[in-house]
């Protein structure tokens, strides 16, 4: 990044016990926050010499290049440090959905809303949503990925990748989870059992199977599980 002293700016850096720094991903068009991740010296440095999104996977333990292989790369158009230090804001400009999900932003599930006087206005609170909907709403948009096919998401590049891609990232997202509950990272083990019930869904409807058929299997064993074992 030319007149840029990188190294100067890594100085002034505070990372944590762990050699790594937050950083959140704000479009520079719509100012709308896309997701939240970590950095190491490593990816500040690749991401100020690409002008593109560089991370540190903590249960991959390696670099990630945001659009590496769905093509959805983030330009970097200004880079902000907090006062501490310790908090990256990088402005950028995506070239595609930020979220493995084919959503614009990570951040999409309304937890409440709050009126001008602050009373709560039509709160969705996660605990009163059953799983079933929730893999319902989540199924009805695989679904229109997949009969609309719109250029840029990422339900649609791995559609059109086929099956070898999906079991590729099904068998990535598995190791992740086992990786995280190994690590007791309760948070990570959520983002990463996220991923994967995702990844499932897509090959669920790439090969015709309907959601209802494994949750009619999972019915038949609730009530397999109370039986004495003989």
């Amino acid at each position: 990044m030319s007149g840029i002293n990188t190294a100067e700016i890594i100085a002034k850096l505070k990372f944590d016990e762990h050699g790594l720094i937050p950083a959140i991903v704000q479009d520079v068009s719509t100012r709308r926050v896309l997701s939240v991740a970590y950095m190491s010296r490593e990816t500040v440095e690749l991401s100020l010499k690409e002008l593109q999104t560089y991370f540190w996977s903590r249960s991959r333990q390696k670099v990630w290049h945001k659009g590496e292989t769905s093509g959805h790369v983030q330009r970097i158009r200004r880079l902000e440090v907090d006062c501490d230090g310790d908090a990256l804001l990088v402005w950028v400009e995506p070239q595609g959905p930020a979220c493995h999900t084919g959503a614009e932003s990570c951040f999409f599930t309304e937890v409440f809303s709050a009126g001008a006087d602050g009373s709560l206005s039509n709160p969705e609170l996660l605990q009163g949503r059953s799983f079933s909907e929730i893999l319902e709403r989540l199924t009805r948009v695989i679904k229109s990925r997949k009969a609309e096919m719109p250029e840029g998401s990422y339900t649609t590049y791995l559609f059109s990748k086929g099956i070898d891609k999906i079991l590729k990232k099904i068998g990535e997202e598995s190791a992740e989870t086992i990786i995280a509950a190994k690590n007791k990272a309760r948070a990570e083990l959520a983002s990463e059992s996220a991923d994967l019930l995702y990844h499932l869904l897509v090959l669920f409807i790439n090969e015709g199977l309907e959601v209802e058929a494994v949750l009619a299997e999972l019915e038949k064993r609730s009530h397999r599980a109370g039986k004495p074992n003989n």
